[in-house]
């Protein structure tokens, strides 16, 4: 399969392309800045140069034109304002939908956040990551021609992963390694029967294959 992924150079999307591209996949990484082709192109990724804040709906659909599916995991960062939660957070999102759909690309997994809500309440920066994160999966869920997947961490570590998590509607809060977080959604791109599920994510007794299957067949 060809996915191609929005924010290739984050920590989640490098430990999924690596993942990708060790079983024998196509694994493209969007990245805004041409210095990170180097870390895309050491775990096997094809690095494309795309900065998804200026970007065109045609120019992102020319990427992604011929990719199986596409990963939406792009963010603006813990030490970005609140300008760039819209533009990023949200407005890339809802750009890279957009070109999903005019490329033809059907099958689309959001890396979103636990807690996101277009209404949330608050002032600070980390309450307009939430409303951003969740306008933008208002915005995937309304969109019939996308197969979509929404995926909902918990708190992110860098732990070793353990390939045992819990993945349900509702979890509750709790950790999840980011190791954990790449093989799941490796695993939901390869179960359509996940396609129009908001799911969250953290670490449980249930090996990620056996709980994707699972949750799928709910």
């Amino acid at each position: 399969m060809r996915i191609v992924i929005a924010g290739g150079h984050g920590q989640i999307a490098l430990r999924l392309e690596r993942l990708l591209a060790a079983r024998g996949d196509e694994a493209v990484g969007i990245i805004r800045d041409p210095g990170q082709r180097d870390d895309l192109r050491a775990v096997d990724a094809e690095p494309v140069v795309l900065d998804l804040e200026s970007a065109t709906v045609e120019e992102t659909a020319e990427v992604l034109r011929g990719a199986d599916a596409v990963v939406f995991a792009a963010g603006a960062g813990p030490d970005s304002g609140t300008d760039r939660k819209d533009t990023v957070d949200r407005g890339a999102a809802v750009l890279f939908a957009d070109a999903a759909e005019r490329a033809g690309v059907r099958r689309y997994v959001v890396v979103s956040s636990m807690g996101a809500d277009a209404d949330h309440p608050g002032d600070e920066v980390f309450d307009a990551y939430l409303r951003a994160k969740g306008a933008a999966d208002a915005y995937v869920r309304s969109r019939t021609a996308l197969d979509w997947t929404i995926l909902r961490p918990g708190m992110l570590t860098n732990d070793a992963g353990t390939g045992q998590v819990l993945l349900a509607a509702s979890t509750g809060r709790g950790p999840v390694p980011r190791d954990d977080v790449a093989a799941a959604i490796m695993e939901l791109l390869d179960t359509p029967a996940a396609a129009g599920l908001t799911l969250e994510l953290i670490s449980g007794n249930v090996p990620v294959m056996v709980a994707v299957k699972d949750i799928a067949g709910n």
